[in-house]
């Protein structure tokens, strides 16, 4: 009759000497490892840094308050973001702490390379699956307008339109598909990019393109650059800013986007842009904060037969444009863009609307009527 297995567990007189010492010296090592250690002098110092930050009521680098985007369309839509505080305070003071070096200006003397001159991206050539990433911590400065963006890797001004190869299409030749796509792009750099007008001058050159045969549509524009109101504000489809409050930082707009074409309803050729343009600012008169506004403009625009309708020739049909803009007080309709920055926020009703990022480029824009404010999550 066999003998069952005991269950019992051997006792440490039974365990040969040289695992017993094996097994004393691992758990030494372990106990040792698990233990709380001292925080380095590097990570106290930035410990001491953030709450004297927090005792001043500064907030970490990278985050804001601030407002984000209106949408206004062609049907006079308005919807005011404001920034979103929270979690990413956390996130970005957990960052500083774990890599020192993330601070500005490599305060502790590390030898980290600060961020490399960042890569430009390629051209957008179709429609993105996704929002941009997070862009770092930075705030942006007179010297680094678009540092924390991520602008940072746009192209600048005009080299961010790039126009797709043009082919025939029907019976619409190559050269005439050549040609809206080319006034598509002076359209938008008329209305969004033209310093002139972006310092609050009239879009000259943007109102060149447009065909004056079309029905009220240069009436309207004409209405809203003399006399302003909700029901016709030319930042619908101009970017302007006032002057007297603001100024812009250095010479550039960073831009992204993409432009495509179809046979159109017009017997020619139509043309949709997708573009958004980023401003970076400064007050006119005062401190040197600088702030971000970001205006994504969709056009329907198409170059009619004139063989075949009362159009004029070499001009575009505006057919549709929607707009959506972040950073720019929701209720005031003066015919410009008025940024808003950390530091003072203005007098309005509290956001009540979705939060959005303003750099989503997979967005479709939604067309209606709202007068809501809601929330971005960032400049």
């Amino acid at each position: 009759m066999s003998e069952k297995p005991s269950d019992e567990q051997p006792s440490a007189s039974e365990i040969p000497d040289d695992v017993w010492e094996q097994f004393t010296r691992d758990t030494e090592r372990d106990i040792r490892s698990s233990a709380p250690k001292e925080p380095s002098a590097r990570a106290r110092m930035v410990t001491e840094r953030l709450r004297e930050q927090d005792a001043r009521g500064e907030s970490p680098p990278g985050w804001r308050t601030g407002p984000g985007p209106e949408t206004n369309g062609r049907a006079a839509r308005r919807r005011r973001l404001w920034a979103v505080l929270g979690v990413p305070v956390a996130v970005a003071v957990a960052l500083v702490a774990l890599k020192p070096s993330l601070l500005p200006g490599d305060p502790f003397g590390t030898g980290e390379p600060q961020a490399a001159e960042a890569s430009p991206l390629p051209a957008e050539s179709t429609a993105p699956t996704a929002a941009p990433g997070a862009s770092g911590p930075e705030r942006p400065t007179l010297d680094q307008p678009f540092a924390g963006s991520p602008a940072l890797r746009w192209a600048d001004g005009e080299a961010g339109i790039v126009l797709p190869e043009a082919k025939a299409v029907g019976a619409v030749s190559e050269d005439r598909v050549e040609q809206a796509l080319k006034l598509t792009k002076k359209l938008l750099v008329g209305a969004n990019l033209d310093p002139r007008t972006v310092r609050g001058a009239r879009p000259t050159a943007a109102l060149s393109v447009l065909d004056p045969k079309q029905p009220e549509l240069l009436d309207d524009l004409d209405t809203g650059l003399r006399s302003p109101s909700e029901k016709h504000d030319p930042v619908t489809l101009f970017s302007r800013f006032d002057p007297d409050e603001v100024r812009p930082v250095g010479d550039v707009i960073k831009t992204r986007g993409r432009m495509t074409f179809e046979k159109g309803t017009q017997g020619g050729v139509a043309v949709r842009a997708d573009y958004t343009f980023v401003y970076p600012v400064v007050r006119a008169d005062g401190p040197t904060e600088v702030t971000r506004t970001i205006v994504r403009r969709v056009l329907d625009v198409e170059l009619a037969d004139p063989a075949r309708y009362e159009v004029t020739p070499g001009r575009l049909l505006l057919m549709n444009y929607d707009q959506e803009i972040g950073n720019s007080s929701c209720f005031v309709n003066d015919g410009y863009l008025h940024p808003e920055f950390s530091s003072s926020r203005s007098a309005g009703p509290d956001p009540s609307g979705p939060a959005t990022d303003p750099y989503d480029r997979s967005r479709e824009l939604e067309r209606g009527d709202g007068g809501d404010c809601g929330t971005v999550t960032r400049t």
